[in-house]
Formats: C-alpha cells, structure tokens, sequence
C-alpha cells in the first residue's frame, strides 16, 4: 500500500511513519477509495467533453479532493467518508452531462436489435466507449464498402438514431474486453480502441491494432485527434487490403433502453406491479472480467423467476445478454440499458418508479447485483451510497483497497453485501 502523504511505500498496511503524517489504514483505505472514483469521474468527464459538455462542479471538486490527500493534516474518518460520498454525488452529475452530451449529439436511443457476427466484405472493429470516434469512423467509410462493426461497451452505439443511420454500421462482434486476445485474432481486420479497455497485444494482431484518443499501447499504431479530428485513412486502407471477412452470423442481441424508454413504459410497469404480474425488478451488470466466480451473473439470471424483469448495463450483460427471456405483457424481461455511464438512466429509473409509488427508492421491488472491476465501477458504487441505496450485492470479491473496518462500516451504513450463492442470494432479495 502507498501512502499519498508521506509518498512512501508501507512495509504492511498503513502508514509506514505512522504518527508523522497522522494517517492510519482507515484514512488510506477511504483516500485510495476516493483516488479511484476520480479516475472514473475523470473518465465520464473527458468522454463529455469531448461531445462539448462540462460542469464547473465537477472540476472543482477534481480540484478540492485531489488537495485533500495531500494535506498534512490528521484526517478524521467521517470528513473523509463524506468526501467519497461526494464523489459519488459529483460521478451523478459526469454521467448525466455525458448522458446529454450523447443524447443531443446523437438522438436518444430506441431499442434495437443488434445483429452479431460478420458478413462477407471488408470490414473494421470499433472498441472502448466514445461514439465521437466511432462516427468519425463511420463517416469516413461512408460509400467505400468498408463494413463497421461494434465490440464491448460500444454495442449501445447501435440504439443511437444518427450512428445507426449508417447502413454500413453492421452490427457488433465479440463480447467484454477481457476476451478480445481471442476475438480480435478471429475477428481478421483493424481494430480500432477508443479508451483504455485494451489488452497489450499479442503479436497475432499486433499489427492490425490501431489506438486514438488517450489510448496508447507500446509498438500499436496511434492515431491523433488532429485541429480536424482523427483521420482514420490507415485504418481504412488495411480493411481494404486484408479484403472480404467471412460470412459468420451469430445470434442477435438487443440493446437501447435508455432511460427514456423505459420510464415511457412506467405505466405498463406500475399496473403489472400492482397486479402482481411483475414481483420484481433486478438491476445485474457492472464491469467483467476473467477472475473466478463471475460465472454468479450467469446463473443468478437463469434463476430469475419468469414473473421478474431484468436491467442490465456495461459489459458484465455479455455474461447473459444472449439468454432468451420473453417479456411480461409485452414488457421486454431482460432490458440492455447501455455503457457503464448509463448508470445514470437506471438511477433515473429507480427515481421515477418511486416516484409514480409514492414511495422511497429502497422501498421498490428492486435489486441490485453488481459485478465489479475497475475505476469507473468504484466511482459507481460511490453514486449509489451517496442515493443511500441499501442492500446492494458486488462481487465476485471485496474491494481489496477497503480495509475490514471500513467494509464493515459500509455494511452496517448501507446493508451491503457480497455476492454469495446465487440460489441463496435469489430467494434472499425475493424475501
């Protein structure tokens, strides 16, 4: 463990001059904890600057809680768990300017269902999160029978109405990021990675890999974002040359209900709640990745009882986003809510359903069961303590960076809990 304020490392936990700088392994513990959300905090609001949108609370906050762990000072524990509740609250608002920021650049999404697979002609793949990259992309292949194709977190570019006015933006490949050493070897053509979801790559495709924006790999081809944006001219005449992509179809996947869509199916919701139609509504998703126990999601939702719906959001919905669900009275059970960030919609969600109840957010039919990774899922699960969200469940494992004091005071405050069995956790919440 390192300690931001005596800039050294600790021979064990805590602070190696414990006493000079007045940290101990609670305050370490809640300072890499608040370091992590504004990683993610920084990520949401560079993706929305990119579209245009910032917030000056935003950056002051970055300013004010980046200040507060350097300060020599002796912390007290509740200020500084007050500050990571204020990330949360300040990773709210990143995710709703990024929200609008995608929105008014380009439509709000409509549920859609998304083809797999590949189809025979050139083709490019697009990973990571910014649309701004991926429409430039599309934009440049425009009438060069270069095909497009969308892989991770970028399969809800698919709902956007002006991305997919492109016909040539076929549809998505490949699951989460923790599998594209696998995919990106059979997908065949350039791909192209947008943020930092990225694998250092084996020499298989090393070659056919290009990175943009902040993303930078060792020995991978970059490409800037120029005065005029990024030329994407290189990544287009290697589709070309590499030539046709076999012909793969695979089964396909829907995606885009945003926020929108769903609080416009608020009425259907109610009245099959208060006709008992719908017992129960989980929110499972989060980040994935290739640790044991992730298999939980899986069959946590092949358990769900066919009288309950489904959300789910960012890349941990490839760990069931292929099972065939139905619907409830024409109420879709299993709803593709988008990226990481479109968190965001499901809180709003959450809110418009208590609201339309008359009753508190905890007092809902719902659940969350969340998968957890890397700094954005921090700055998440942060947002979600701040709303005073109880009884929520991440895995597969604890946060490393929480010392056993400062989970079990979340516990306690909160009602969180690690995910377990999933029978046992499923008729838990069902209660």
């Amino acid at each position: 463990m390192f300690c931001y304020q005596c800039q050294q490392t600790a021979r064990g936990t805590g602070c190696t001059v414990k006493g000079v700088c007045g940290k101990d392994e609670d305050i370490q513990s809640l300072q890499d904890t608040l370091i992590f959300a504004l990683k993610g905090i920084g990520a949401y609001a560079h993706h929305a600057r990119l579209l245009g949108k910032r917030d000056e609370t935003v950056d002051a906050f970055v300013h004010e809680a980046l200040f507060k762990t350097l300060t020599n000072v002796d912390f007290d524990l509740e200020d500084f768990l007050g500050l990571v509740l204020r990330a949360g609250a300040i990773n709210l608002k990143a995710m709703e300017i990024l929200d609008a920021g995608n929105t008014e650049t380009y439509g709000d999404p409509v549920p859609t269902k998304v083809a797999t697979g590949t189809v025979k002609g050139p083709g490019i793949l697009v990973t990571g999160h910014d649309f701004i990259d991926l429409e430039a992309i599309l934009t440049q292949t425009e009438g060069k029978g270069v095909n497009v194709y969308t892989h991770g977190e970028m399969l809800p570019a698919n709902a956007y109405p002006k991305l997919r006015k492109h016909k040539h933006l076929i549809g998505n490949y490949g699951g989460a990021w923790q599998k594209q050493r696998k995919e990106f070897v059979t997908f065949g053509g350039p791909v192209v990675a947008t943020s930092n979801c990225v694998l250092i790559p084996p020499d298989a495709y090393r070659d056919r890999l290009f990175t943009t924006n902040i993303t930078r790999v060792a020995g991978v081809k970059h490409i800037p974002h120029g005065p005029n944006g990024p030329d994407f001219t290189p990544v287009i005449e290697m589709a070309k040359k590499i030539g046709d992509l076999p012909q793969s179809p695979g089964r396909p996947l829907m995606t885009g209900f945003h926020h929108k869509v769903v609080l416009s199916m608020a009425g259907k919701v109610l009245d099959a709640i208060k006709d008992g139609k719908i017992r129960h509504i989980f929110l499972v998703g989060g980040c994935d990745g290739a640790t044991p126990g992730r298999d939980y999601y899986t069959r946590f939702v092949e358990m769900v009882p066919k009288d309950c719906i489904v959300l789910t959001l960012a890349c941990g919905k490839y760990r069931f986003n292929d099972i065939e669900m139905g619907d409830i009275d024409g109420i879709p059970r299993l709803m593709d809510m988008g990226q990481c960030n479109n968190a965001y919609s499901a809180i709003q969600v959450a809110v418009g359903l208590a609201k339309a109840l008359g009753k508190d957010v905890n007092e809902l039919p719902l659940s969350l069961v969340l998968s957890w990774f890397e700094q954005k899922a921090v700055a998440i699960v942060c947002t979600l303590l701040y709303l005073n969200i109880k009884n929520m469940r991440i895995g597969p494992t604890a946060p490393a960076f929480w010392t056993p004091n400062v989970l079990k005071t979340i516990q306690e405050r909160y009602g969180l809990k690690l995910i377990d069995d999933p029978a046992r956790d499923l008729k838990e919440m069902l209660g």
